[in-house]
């Protein structure tokens, strides 16, 4: 079937995107599902930093690559051996897939699937092979789902379906920003009441992780980030706290659980320093890969902390995006909030200029 959709055509063009232009919106074909896979409708798809990281080559990978992880739709289509979902079902995308038989899926979502990481480093789904093609080209996959565009093919294991009370919008959303931000509060660490808990960096993954602790109510919940609107921002979203870098170093505020999210070097070493004795660093951020920080062993030893690494929030989609629905639908966990601005595909250059530049917390594309 023809398609619409953001193909990022090649890596590192110089800013700002919306001159560069290094997405098009290509007409494409894609096939139809294959055994396991499912045909998805599009109804809105989120602008994240893993979508910034391809474009301006902090990951890089295989292009031609229409992009987008973070998506929700209506299924429309079954693959051979699928019949646990339904036509007409609303899915929630995921952007690594879990075999379930590698050693990695052993880990109750600690370690990613193995298999999965493959698949996604290759650009293709999780049984191989590409869906998508231009002018009798392939096109790859971006991790599964290649959600900006008006259709996806993906991997069943792909997406977890939802009740249509769960709009749109806030299904996308649920896929990456608050499985990850969420999950570094519920899944990577253990607060007890009475716990503090810090998020450094404050984009759509770090503001899911300040919503998400203040829906626990165990203590004082701490944003950081050197934009002072985002400072805002979190206070408006129940934060009791806020502070730039240079105001917390001043100040020596420390926390029990402190949340990584902003993926740079800089601020891993603040989360580190301002993480109080006994407690635990949780870092989710995806820096570039040359980046390093330097911290003090010494500290780690005679404070007894620990620093812990989680990947998509340490998640078991399947578990975790129902858990997430049903806090959204109980007033709990507001993701609405998330959402900065609502954008088309047309304008996807623009959005990653706003991404880049710290304006955003969530952008999302909403399909007609």
């Amino acid at each position: 079937m023809r398609i619409r959709g953001a193909v990022l055509e090649e890596i590192g063009r110089s800013r700002p995107f919306a001159q560069s232009r290094p997405i098009s919106i290509s007409d494409l074909e894609l096939d139809g599902p294959g055994p396991g896979e499912l045909l998805v409708r599009i109804e809105a798809a989120g602008l994240c930093h893993s979508d910034l990281s391809v474009v301006d080559g902090n990951r890089v990978r295989p292009v031609p690559m229409l992009l987008g992880h973070e998506a929700a739709g209506r299924v429309e289509a079954l693959g051979d051996g699928v019949s646990d979902i339904a036509l007409g079902k609303r899915v929630v995308m995921t952007f690594l897939p879990r075999c379930g038989d590698c050693a990695g899926c052993a880990t109750g979502g600690r370690m990613p699937c193995s298999t999965g990481s493959v698949a996604n480093n290759e650009g293709v789904l999780l049984a191989g092979g590409r869906r998508l093609h231009r002018d009798g080209d392939d096109v790859h996959h971006h991790l599964g789902v290649s959600g900006f565009a008006t259709h996806a093919v993906v991997d069943r294991r792909s997406v977890v379906a939802v009740e249509s009370d769960v709009p749109a919008e806030i299904a996308a959303v649920l896929g990456c920003a608050v499985l990850t931000g969420g999950g570094a509060v519920l899944n990577a660490a253990r607060t007890t009441p009475g716990d503090s808990i810090m998020v450094v960096g404050l984009g759509g993954v770090g503001m899911a992780a300040v919503l998400t602790a203040v829906s626990l109510g165990h203590g004082p919940v701490i944003g950081v980030d050197a934009m002072p609107e985002k400072l805002s921002t979190a206070t408006e979203l129940g934060a009791t706290e806020v502070y730039t870098p240079a105001e917390l170093a001043e100040r020596g505020v420390r926390a029990d659980l402190v949340v990584e999210a902003a993926g740079n070097a800089r601020a891993f070493e603040t989360a580190v320093a301002a993480t109080a004795p006994g407690g635990t660093t949780v870092t989710v951020g995806l820096p570039n890969p040359e980046a390093r920080s330097s911290i003090s062993p010494l500290g780690l030893v005679a404070e007894a902390r620990t620093i812990v690494g989680s990947y998509l929030g340490s998640a078991l989609p399947s578990r975790d995006i129902p858990l997430y629905a049903q806090m959204w639908r109980e007033g709990r966990l507001p993701v609405e909030k998330l959402i900065s601005s609502r954008i088309t595909l047309d304008e996807i250059n623009r959005g990653m200029d706003e991404l880049a530049d710290g304006n955003a917390i969530r952008q999302v594309i909403v399909f007609d």
